[in-house]
């Protein structure tokens, strides 16, 4: 069994874990403006849990890649979503948002990192970290350490999480179906924060397999992405999907997926099913094409 297979399959034990500590102080208290940071699989997240935030009641909450966020704009706190602690994007925002303090003396912007590793670099830049050390993972592909910390994050915004853990366990025991593993293209939809589990989805299986895939916003998925969609693709729903969405795609020949388990825990089943579909490649999930653990550029951007 590959690394990825086994931190797939500890998830719903990593999701109670995490939200015991979502009492923590570190994370953003209600009624902060808060900016979100990360790369790649943590941008998605970020974008998860600002849809949720906002739409909880807590405050304003926008999500950006490390690399394009507005140092200049006012926020009371920076969350920063880092597995390895060590990208070299999320590290030179943090000094700059460190260094904009010290020229705006009375407006700093508290900081607060949730990693994996302690013993990194950004603990050093961070006002306040929280370490979710059960979650690392030793595949390059993340999926526990992902949606560990979005669990943290849902269950501090007042969420309870006993559905979810119940969904992740039946996610991965639920086979997955051959016409899944054999097909030839897949697009992810999302509404609200289930966009940025679609987006998520839709990297998982380009890193681990391979395979042709898209992510759109559900109702924006007729405005022309529709156009690709025939028999031996799939189309594949987070969430409710728009009325009448169904049977527009399934017209095509497509084969459309929706189901009602917690979004969090149908990202699972795609985990799995990117697994399976790089076995039966002959391609190594633990290690993806042109990756590593850790984005660490040379010279900073």
């Amino acid at each position: 069994m590959s690394h990825t297979e086994t931190e797939i399959a500890s998830q719903p034990a990593c999701w109670s874990r995490a939200a015991g500590l979502s009492s923590s102080g570190a994370l953003p208290a209600k009624g902060e403006r808060v900016a979100v940071v990360g790369c790649g699989t943590s941008w998605f997240v970020a974008q998860a849990y600002a849809a949720l935030r906002e739409s909880a009641g807590h405050g304003e909450t926008d999500a950006f890649p490390a690399s394009e966020a507005p140092v200049g704009r006012r926020y009371d706190r920076v969350l920063a979503l880092t597995r390895s602690g060590t990208t070299t994007e999320v590290l030179d925002l943090l000094r700059r948002t460190r260094e904009l303090a010290g020229e705006r003396a009375g407006e700093r912007a508290r900081t607060t990192a949730v990693t994996a590793d302690p013993d990194t670099p950004v603990t050093a830049l961070a006002d306040e970290v929280v370490v979710l050390g059960f979650a690392d993972e030793r595949s390059v592909v993340q999926t526990r350490f992902a949606t560990a910390q979005l669990a943290m994050l849902r269950a501090h915004l007042g969420e309870d999480l006993t559905r979810a853990v119940a969904d992740a366990e039946r996610a991965l025991a639920e086979p997955l179906p051959a016409e899944l593993v054999a097909a030839k293209q897949f697009t992810f939809l999302g509404t609200g924060w289930t966009y940025g589990l679609a987006r998520e989805a839709a990297l998982k299986m380009r890193e681990a397999s391979q395979s042709w895939t898209e992510a759109y916003l559900a109702m924006e998925y007729r405005h022309g992405p529709i156009s690709i969609a025939a028999p031996g693709r799939i189309t594949w729903t987070f969430g409710p999907a728009p009325r009448g969405l169904r049977g527009e795609v399934e017209a095509t020949g497509a084969t459309f997926v929706e189901s009602d388990l917690d979004p969090m825990a149908e990202l699972i089943k795609v985990q799995r099913l990117a697994v399976a579909r790089a076995h039966a490649r002959g391609l190594d999930p633990d290690r993806p094409a042109h990756l590593t653990r850790s984005v660490i550029l040379t010279e900073s951007p």
